[in-house]
This record gives structure tokens, sequence and C-alpha cells, in this order.
């Protein structure tokens, strides 16, 4: 089942890059010294994408798993 590896291992990048996205974010709002208001609105904004971030790897490290089972 190739055909489900393949795409499995770019929906679990994609997530990776989604995490290190969120990281990076957080860590410039975090060197910036803003707020504790703007950075509580931040901080929530990231846990959404963060969220989805684990939801498209955890989805992408299913497909490969199926793949390799099957």
């Amino acid at each position: 089942m190739n055909w489900l590896i393949i795409p499995g291992v770019i929906v679990t990048c994609i997530g990776l890059g989604l995490l290190l996205y969120t990281m990076a974010w957080i860590w410039r709002a975090k060197k910036q010294g803003v707020s504790d208001t703007e950075m509580k609105a931040q901080l929530q904004a990231a846990i959404a994408w963060n969220l989805g971030a684990m939801g498209c790897s955890a989805i992408g490290l299913m497909m490969v798993v199926l793949g390799v089972l099957l």
C-alpha cells in the first residue's frame, strides 16, 4: 500500500511544520515582551493552531501505519 504511505508522510510533515510555526510564533511574542493581555490572546490563538497541527500529524501517522500494516 505504497499509495497510502507517501501521502501520510506528506501530511505528517505538514503537521510538524505547523507545530514549528506555532512554536516560533509564541517565541517571537515572548521576545517582543508584549503585555499580559496580548500574550494571553496570542497563546489562545496558538492553541487552536497547535491542536490542528497535532491532529494533522496524527492523521498522517495513522495513514503511514495503515499503509505499512496493509
